[in-house]
């Protein structure tokens, strides 16, 4: 899934202190004939490439570590999130903190979903987070024996699943995510392939920016209670 530029520094803007206190000192004397050089003037197209370039490089860099956009190609997170709807993912935060129930996540395939064959980025909802054991029944999900109330769902799971079928006594390993789909009954996702390492996430849909009347915030987590 797919998933200011900043203005040229002049070479003479500033000069150090200890050079401005030795020019003070040594000035040469001149008369009123002498001529004054005029300033190097650097060739447009230069400076031109050198601010592609630095813009460049910034972008890079702001893709790469801090935020990035994205677009929704499937209907497996609908009714939050439609097909086509743009997203910015905010790359930064879990470098400082950990998933929380209900993070909307993009990440890249597990080791399972690598051997499928599968190489773009999927997007979900984490329902399930480290020491908790997660079992889908009569319509609902249940955390730790405790129903979890979902307001963002259209429709009620229409399968019966529980994480017992990941690992022997079904509790998410430290370091890893249970995800789900909010379109639950057309979502390829943890309940058919596995936990996600925090190590596969690339980060967190904050913001729909497209289509326009869409545009806004993505809730910052769910109330559960």
């Amino acid at each position: 899934m797919d998933y200011e530029q900043p203005q040229p520094e002049s070479e003479t803007e500033t000069t150090p202190a200890s050079e401005t206190n030795s020019e003070q000192h040594h000035q040469p004397q001149t008369d009123g004939n002498s001529s004054i050089p005029a300033p190097k003037v650097e060739n447009p197209w230069i400076e031109t490439l050198k601010t592609i370039g630095l813009s460049a490089v910034l972008a890079f860099g702001i893709r790469s570590f801090v935020a990035e956009a994205r677009y929704i190609p499937s209907g497996s997170m609908l009714p939050t999130l439609q097909i086509d709807d743009r997203l910015i993912i905010d790359k930064i935060s879990y470098r400082f903190s950990n998933p929380v129930r209900g993070d909307i996540i993009v990440f890249n395939p597990t080791a399972q979903l690598e051997k499928e064959k599968f190489k773009d980025a999927f997007i979900k909802r984490v329902i399930g987070l480290p020491g908790d054991r997660i079992d889908v029944k009569d319509g609902k999900v249940y955390i730790n024996g405790q129903v979890l109330t979902e307001k963002y769902l259209d429709e009620a799971p229409a399968y019966n699943w529980s994480s017992t079928a990941l690992t022997p006594d079904g509790i998410v390993p430290e370091g890893h995510y249970l995800v789900l789909g909010d379109n639950r009954n057309n979502s390829y996702d943890s309940h058919y392939w596995g936990f996600v390492p925090k190590d596969k996430i690339v980060g967190k849909a904050t913001v729909k920016f497209w289509p326009i009347n869409r545009a806004g915030g993505i809730d910052p987590q769910p109330n559960y209670k």
